[in-house]
């Protein structure tokens, strides 16, 4: 199972009834209770830890949660979250694995396998916290409660009884306690998070100002060590520089944590001289008026099998957005609608041996006074890639007043833009 790749339907809910909480949500001087129960934005698969029972939970969602398996485990040799590296405590959050590790490894320390976490993420270190190497893996001998020096360890056979569901990406919650319960999987996730990295991809895609509102900046600065500006320098520079960015987030991801979310989600990038796929993190706190912000965010570059996966993905979303575009230039067109069809062109679009808008339009006119348009039928409508957007192929048979008609193959180089798709060149041929 990849995060990216399935509606999500699991959500951790921060407090606890009855539990006086301190600063953070869900929080007491003995640590973080989780609760866990349904919504539609939750992974299939996680991961829970109870430091308090020494219990390691693999949940399923398949309408409603359940519970798929219980292990033994041992987590730090003292309690309470990690803040200083060597502290020998485990951290209490949401994490995810990262890497697996099968070889090199000491067997009486951490058996046969391991997986990573991503600690310190990037609210832990923006709360200052330290450390890394905390993972999940097995024990070459029986286990003793709190023996780890910040790890989550099982016993080498349950390790290998887990190993099937664990994936790069999986989301793991670690609390002190955790409290779960089935729950509606049709419910809406918290805190409108799905709606808000929507938005967020749709105002970065638009080049928008609006794009740097969704971020903390002192908090993302503090939590990726580097000045905000500088970000959002780059981000301006490459918003002037390019003429188009696409930005596509699929399959989102709903996790909240002590007092912050987390929102994964599979990210597929295009502009004119790069495409990146892989799956992006964000990382939400609310601020003084209570708006969630973005302050921090991870990015795992995806393999050649998740490109394929979300440059297909992508073109099936694009073609149906090209059904609806070039119906709107056919129907335009056929009704000879002149301002509504050069509407469809880029400024600088290119039709035979006409170059710029201008001269498409001047052209139509002159044409159409003697050879109106009665007919433009299109059919076997074939959409790819190109590097200037897409590329729209189909058969166009073409009617018009004086009993002209033709029949040919009909290439449209579609592109991006501020104001939506618009038709960058136009070629026809005869057959």
């Amino acid at each position: 199972m990849r995060v990216f790749a399935v509606l999500l339907t699991l959500m951790i809910v921060q407090s606890v009834p009855g539990v006086v909480a301190a600063s953070e949500a869900g929080r007491t001087e003995k640590g973080w209770t989780a609760r866990i129960v349904g919504h539609t934005a939750g992974p299939s698969l996680l991961i829970g830890v109870s430091k308090k029972n020494q219990q390691l939970y693999l949940f399923q969602q398949k309408s409603p949660l359940s519970l798929k398996e219980t292990f033994v485990c041992t987590t730090g040799e003292l309690e309470g979250d990690k803040y200083i590296e060597g502290d020998l405590k485990t951290p209490e959050g949401v994490y995810f694995t990262e890497r697996r590790l099968d070889s090199g490894l000491d067997p009486d320390l951490y058996g046969k396998l391991a997986y990573t976490l991503n600690f310190p993420n990037p609210v832990d270190r923006l709360k200052g916290k330290t450390g890394s190497g905390i993972w999940i893996h097995g024990r070459g001998h029986a286990l003793v409660p709190r023996e780890t020096k910040g790890c989550v360890a099982l016993y080498d056979p349950d390790m290998a009884q887990l190993e099937p569901h664990l994936d790069v990406g999986l989301p793991v919650v670690i609390a002190e306690d955790l409290d779960w319960r089935a729950g509606d999987s049709t419910a809406p996730p918290p805190e409108n998070l799905e709606v808000l990295v929507k938005q967020w991809a749709l105002a970065w895609q638009a080049k928008s100002e609006h794009f740097f509102e969704f971020y903390d900046s002192e908090k993302f600065s503090k939590a990726h060590r580097t000045p905000f500006k500088a970000f959002r320098d780059h981000k301006e520079n490459l918003f002037n520089r390019l003429p188009w960015i696409q930005v596509a987030a699929n399959d989102v991801v709903v996790v909240p944590g002590p007092d912050y979310w987390v929102t994964a989600f599979s990210q597929y990038y295009r502009s004119p001289h790069l495409t990146s796929a892989g799956v992006k993190r964000l990382y939400w706190q609310k601020d003084e008026d209570g708006a969630l912000r973005i302050v921090g965010r991870e990015f795992r570059e995806g393999d050649a099998e998740l490109a394929r996966s979300l440059e297909q993905e992508y073109l099936r979303q694009v073609t149906a957005e090209m059904d609806g575009f070039v119906e709107g230039w056919r129907a335009s067109w056929e009704r000879g609608n002149l301002d509504a069809y050069v509407g469809y062109y880029a400024s600088n679009a290119e039709q035979g041996g006409r170059r710029g808008v201008g001269a498409i339009r001047d052209h139509k006119i002159s044409l159409w006074k003697t050879q109106a348009p009665e007919l433009v039928k299109i059919e076997d409508m074939r959409v790819d890639m190109h590097p200037q957007g897409v590329q729209v192929q189909f058969t166009q048979k073409y009617a018009a007043a004086g009993n002209y008609s033709d029949l040919g193959s009909k290439t449209l180089v579609v592109t991006p833009s501020e104001q939506g798709w618009r038709i960058l060149r136009e070629d026809w041929r005869a057959l």
